[in-house]
């Protein structure tokens, strides 16, 4: 009988253990936590001296190594004790666009300077939220460059930044009771850069993700990894910086915001330390409700226009350009006519060449290749001109290629643009279509004629332009080359 009872409460024990864990583990899923709530009121009291957080990287940088480790200090009274720093937290896990790592920066409102804490804890956001006050005891610890910012941890070999164990959590960071505001410092592109800003908490305003980002997720496309890369413009100034968004987030397929507005981020550095990135905690961090884009005008052809071919010149001259006043090696301005580079670096420009490859004397040129731009599109464009002055006007220029390959080269008239840089897509282009420009197949060392191109049939008053764009693809895109460019007329 006794043996029966006994059984009897095992199989009740196990019963109810059961039960326990059926709740425990149904309710909360791999990556669902809830902030547990703290009821501290007493202030952190450590046994140390506390230094300025900025005293991290200015021993980093000083360092002949790239890293320093920290040891006791002396106090006022001359006693040797740990060293702290402290700081709030802005980085935030519960999104899963962090991960074992812990930043914080100096002040609440108006930092100057934050740090990466590597420890091997997963999640963070339950003991530390957004705004928490931290102490972080750096005796024991090591701090270097790590991934392109600085960040403390425990010394790996060859200088590696290791994390800190999570067994020694509680030694070194030191959970305070306060939780601040924290007020993003504002910020645009060209001052984090100049200024080279990290892990800071930033606002950036008036700011947009480009047109060919906004159909896409944040960090879901077949070309992601580890990290979604979309592209942010600023509408003031056309600048640009890059959002990252790490593949392992919840909120990696959501849609990107196609709004105007500002973006509430963490400045650091890409993974591998080629440029200034920001990453946000929450998709709460966008603030993007404006419908007032600054998108580009989109380039579109109008009517071609198609005079016919002439016979020969005419015996009056209305323009004639050989750029052989121009300086080698710079924009090719002409006086009256226009260099416009509506996108990436690649800008026509004067050149001379000999050998296998010659210019005609000096000429003007423009390519893609190597540029490393993802898009190339510039303009050269003549003075104004009045075709209602006189008549029988006849155009012609000579051009050459170096392996075009998918770039193009369009011979264009508009009777509306303004003269603006920032309205040449606004103006109505048409294709001057028996204008005859090298093809790519042409040997690289020939010119070729365009022909005599009547444009007797054009009216008033407008411009002539020689339009390149890269196919978007740098390794692939070739050169263009242009001279004795001439407008006759009767």
């Amino acid at each position: 009988m006794k043996n029966k009872i006994n059984n009897m409460r095992t199989f009740h024990k196990i019963i109810a253990l059961a039960f326990i864990a059926a709740i425990t583990f149904s309710c909360v899923g791999d990556d669902d936590f809830t902030a547990p709530t703290f009821n501290d009121t007493t202030p952190v009291e450590v046994n140390g001296e506390v230094l300025e957080l900025s005293t991290i990287a200015s021993q980093v940088a000083q360092s002949n190594t790239g890293t320093v480790t920290f040891e006791q200090v002396l106090n006022g009274d001359g006693e040797l004790v740990d060293a702290y720093v402290t700081g709030y937290v802005i980085s935030d896990d519960q999104g899963g666009n962090w991960f074992k790592e812990l930043i914080i920066q100096d002040q609440a409102e108006n930092p100057t300077t934050g740090v990466a804490i590597s420890i091997d804890v997963n999640p963070l956001f339950t003991r530390y939220e957004f705004g928490r006050k931290v102490f972080l005891k750096l005796t024991g610890l090591t701090a270097g460059i790590s991934n392109g910012v600085v960040t403390i941890g425990k010394a790996g070999t060859g200088g590696d930044i290791e994390r800190i164990a999570g067994s020694q959590e509680g030694e070194f960071i030191k959970r305070d009771n306060v939780v601040e505001t924290i007020v993003p410092l504002e910020l645009t592109f060209d001052e984090f850069i100049e200024d080279v800003t990290e892990l800071l908490w930033i606002r950036v305003s008036d700011v947009q993700f480009i047109v060919e980002d906004i159909d896409r997720c944040f960090a879901c496309e077949a070309g992601d990894s580890f990290d979604g890369e979309r592209t942010i413009k600023n509408c003031i100034d056309d600048s640009t910086a890059n959002l990252f968004t790490s593949t392992f987030s919840d909120f990696k397929a959501l849609n990107i915001p196609d709004g105007k507005g500002t973006i509430d981020a963490l400045i650091t550095r890409s993974f591998d330390d080629s440029e200034f990135v920001l990453y946000v905690n929450t998709p709460e961090n966008f603030n993007m409700p404006g419908t007032d884009r600054c998108d580009p005008i989109p380039f579109v052809l109008g009517t071609p226009i198609d005079c016919a071919s002439a016979s020969a010149p005419g015996a009056n001259t209305i323009l004639s350009e050989n750029f052989e006043t121009q300086s080698t090696g710079a924009a090719a301005m002409p006086a009256g006519w226009s260099n416009v580079q509506e996108a990436g670096t690649e800008t026509w420009e004067v050149y001379t060449s000999g050998g296998s490859n010659p210019s005609l004397g000096k000429s003007a040129r423009v390519g893609a290749y190597n540029s490393g731009d993802s898009s190339t599109i510039s303009w050269l464009v003549t003075p104004s001109i009045d075709f209602d002055a006189q008549t029988g006007e006849v155009f012609s220029f000579e051009t050459s290629n170096s392996f075009s390959d998918a770039s193009e080269l369009l011979v264009l008239f508009s009777a509306d643009w303004d003269g603006t840089d920032a309205n040449i897509n606004a103006a109505t282009w048409q294709e001057i279509e028996d204008a005859f420009v090298v093809p790519d197949n042409e040997l690289f060392t020939n010119w070729v004629s365009s022909g005599n191109v009547s444009l007797d049939c054009v009216s008033g008053t407008g411009h002539i332009a020689f339009r390149y764009k890269g196919s978007g693809d740098s390794a692939f895109d070739g050169t263009y080359e242009l001279d004795n460019i001439s407008l006759t007329s009767n």
